[in-house]
């Protein structure tokens, strides 16, 4: 095939992707939760080549964190849920070796995870305002020139390496590299989304998606790949635990169906708790 050729059946492989990704319907959870998927490829190459959404109006739901540098120890995100009173848990964020440190920075409160910023993550989810006017969370991007303006005012911080940039820019590039994926991104209202995949993508392939799609995605943060990527959902009667599994170069398979074990968790506390 000539080099014009692949090009242009790659292009309209992607095309073909991104039109599949382009609705989704959600049911409500509980007051500002909402729980969707969405295809992404009818023909995945592990996994169901979903990807699951829980939209989040933090005005409406009240974020929290699962820290086990604070509260005692690792669970899997549905024993979070199920310890902590949350209705959605998702991965907080990449960690280090020592299984209690987030690799970008991270605190909440008096409680610091992660003291030092790491140079090359320039995504930072905020939350708990203290001060009155502020939204309840905010996905930032670390080099916008108002940065240091926005994030003031919060109670915690957490920084994760970044996906897609205001106002919806992919910064990834093809490199080879798949994975199945957990990610937190924001829309043009202010809403969270916690996204799951389990089939692997190419990070540049998956926000070409998800950006095609009308989730209307203006940023986005990575919080997890491979077997630890985990979203947990209790509302109700809907009780949902995922797990991924493959990641190029550390785990090249699609036999992981076990949620992994987590030092920290970004969740919705349940109605009434």
């Amino acid at each position: 095939m000539t080099r014009l050729g692949w090009v242009g059946g790659f292009v309209a492989w992607l095309w073909s992707l991104a039109c599949l990704a382009q609705g989704v319907a959600f049911r409500p959870l509980q007051p500002g939760v909402e729980y969707g998927t969405l295809t992404l490829t009818a023909r995945p190459a592990a996994g169901d080549g979903l990807l699951h959404v829980v939209r989040v109006d933090p005005a409406q739901a009240e974020l929290a964190l699962g820290l086990a540098s604070r509260d005692g120890r690792l669970r899997t995100a549905a024993r979070w849920a199920e310890s902590s009173g949350l209705s959605v848990v998702i991965n907080a964020g990449m960690y280090e070796t020592d299984y209690r440190s987030n690799v970008g920075r991270l605190v909440d409160g008096s409680h610091v995870n992660q003291r030092r910023w790491k140079r090359a993550y320039q995504s930072v989810l905020v939350l708990g305002p203290t001060a009155p006017g502020l939204p309840a969370a905010r996905l930032l991007d670390r080099d916008a020139p108002d940065f240091e303006a926005q994030a003031q005012g919060y109670r915690a911080v957490v920084q994760n390496l970044r996906l897609v940039k205001a106002p919806g820019k992919n910064v990834w590039k093809p490199n080879g590299r798949r994975w199945s994926e957990a990610f937190v991104a924001s829309d043009a209202e202010g809403r969270l989304l916690f996204c799951f995949t389990r089939t692997p993508f190419e990070m540049a392939t998956l926000m070409e998606l998800v950006l095609a799609s009308d989730l209307g995605v203006v940023r986005a943060m990575h919080v997890e790949g491979g077997p630890e990527a985990s979203l947990s959902l209790r509302a109700g009667t809907l009780s949902v635990d995922l797990a991924g599994s493959y990641e190029t170069g550390f785990f090249p398979r699609d036999d992981n169906h076990q949620q992994w074990e987590l030092p920290n968790v970004l969740g919705v506390r349940a109605s009434g708790r």
